[in-house]
């Protein structure tokens, strides 16, 4: 409830007011409804999913979501204080105040708050056991463990074997501990894909002798979280970002990175890994900070760079919250440091191989370059079993092919399962924000 009541309250306290209109004013009336809502002696059963669903919508009113459709006329605070006394009851003397003066409810509340939360939720899972199908005596592959939500989801489904591969410690560590829980069923690897056939071979496993194949793309909540790693805006730390933990003493770091390309390649990795449609400013802010100040090398550095790229920009996110505006430039360095894309295409060439005939393909991606790889396997758009750059083969409307040239262009092993791509659903994207970007995409091996 302490949750939603400074949600609220930042809500209310940015809500435009007018009193010409009495009663009939919007922001009196949602002040009234939310002081009601927490005063109101039936509050231990708030529904805290119907307070978000509320929240959401009314903070799009709040922040002129519908852009001139309804203009503000004022910008004075809903709530009649002014910032520093909305700083006030948000402070957490207030939060302390009120746990104290209310012991039954409030202390149950805290008590409820503070107990230890998952590190991470596996993402559209229901939908990765329907497209997989697990069953008795089969094969399966999970090629990003992470923290192992999927991998025991298909350890409960059915009596399977289950190969597990990440190429972070952290995440063998923990398939270690899913392997001591289920004897003689999960044989847990450490690497990356361009290591799995090495492995595979060590362990017996030939090609064409494996079952269903899954793969949950991008970063981990385990590697988000951790500041240490330095993958997180939120949390300062080193700039690294190696999904390896430095396993490959070799690997380059992205502070090694920002400390030494030169401005173009800057440009280059922000604008083609990332899409970010500042990557030649923020690129050249770099290069100077880097002669004229000091290199950067913690995550708020490389934030404060970036946000003095973006002066008076406010960028939010698929669910309308505030976003980094260094969130783009941090997923090309992630992509760039672990060399992602050509591990993730690789990954794909390998699932052809050592999947048996029938045998199922599950891809679940984050953003549109992932996505587009995932997907030009799937379709056959592949050069050299790499995926086309280019969306379209056909460049010239001229150019007349012969039939068995079409049948090769055409020519794919993979009979996609679901005719579009799935998303999540809202009540998943509520649970689990960080999924509000996955596509799921399966397939099955027919050749």
């Amino acid at each position: 409830m302490t949750t939603q009541y400074k949600r609220f309250t930042r809500l209310i306290a940015k809500w435009p007011l007018d009193t010409s209109k009495g009663e009939r004013d919007l922001g009196k009336l949602i002040r009234d409804k939310v002081k009601i809502a927490f005063e109101s002696p039936n509050n231990q059963v708030l529904d805290s999913e119907a307070c978000t669903r509320q929240y959401k919508s009314l903070n799009k009113l709040a922040d002129n979501y519908y852009k001139n459709k309804y203009k503000r006329a004022r910008h004075s605070s809903a709530t009649g204080l002014n910032s520093e006394e909305c700083n006030l009851v948000l402070s957490n003397e207030v939060l302390e105040y009120l746990k104290e003066e209310n012991k039954g409810f409030f202390q149950k509340i805290f008590k409820k708050e503070t107990r230890p939360h998952k590190d991470h939720t596996p993402v559209m899972l229901d939908e990765v056991i329907k497209y997989l199908k697990p069953a008795d005596n089969e094969v399966y592959i999970d090629m990003t463990f992470g923290a192992g939500g999927h991998s025991t989801k298909i350890l409960k489904s059915a009596n399977c074997k289950l190969i597990t591969l990440d190429r972070d410690p952290n995440a063998y560590e923990r398939a270690q501990k899913l392997a001591e829980k289920y004897p003689n069923r999960v044989v847990p690897l450490l690497g990356k894909f361009s290591e799995l056939p090495q492995l595979l071979k060590e362990n017996g496993i030939k090609q064409s002798s494996v079952d269903g194949i899954l793969f949950d793309f991008g970063c981990s909540s385990m590697q988000l979280d951790n500041r240490e790693r330095g993958f997180s805006i939120s949390k300062n730390g080193l700039l690294d970002m190696r999904m390896d933990a430095g396993r490959d003493p070799n690997q380059i770091t992205a502070r090694e990175v920002l400390a030494t390309a030169n401005e173009n390649e800057l440009y280059k990795i922000f604008k083609i890994y990332g899409e970010e449609k500042k990557a030649a400013k923020i690129a050249q802010t770099i290069i100077q900070a880097r002669y004229m100040i000091k290199t950067i090398d913690t995550t708020h550095e490389l934030v404060d760079i970036v946000d003095s790229c973006c002066p008076n920009e406010f960028r939010l996110d698929k669910l309308q919250r505030p976003q980094s505006n260094a969130t783009k430039v941090f997923q090309a360095l992630r992509i760039f440091v672990n060399n992602e894309l050509n591990e993730l295409n690789y990954g794909m060439v390998l699932a052809k191989y050592y999947l048996k005939l029938n045998g199922r393909l599950i891809t679940i991606c984050f953003h549109s370059l992932e996505d587009t790889i995932v997907k030009r396997h799937i379709a056959g758009n592949t050069i050299n079993e790499t995926a086309n750059p280019v969306p379209l083969r056909y460049l010239n409307p001229l150019l007349v092919q012969d039939q068995e040239t079409i049948n090769n262009f055409l020519d794919t092993p993979w009979k996609a399962l679901n005719k579009h791509v799935d998303v999540p659903t809202e009540e998943e994207v509520e649970r689990n924000p960080r999924s509000r970007s996955a596509r799921l995409r399966a397939a099955i091996k027919i050749k």
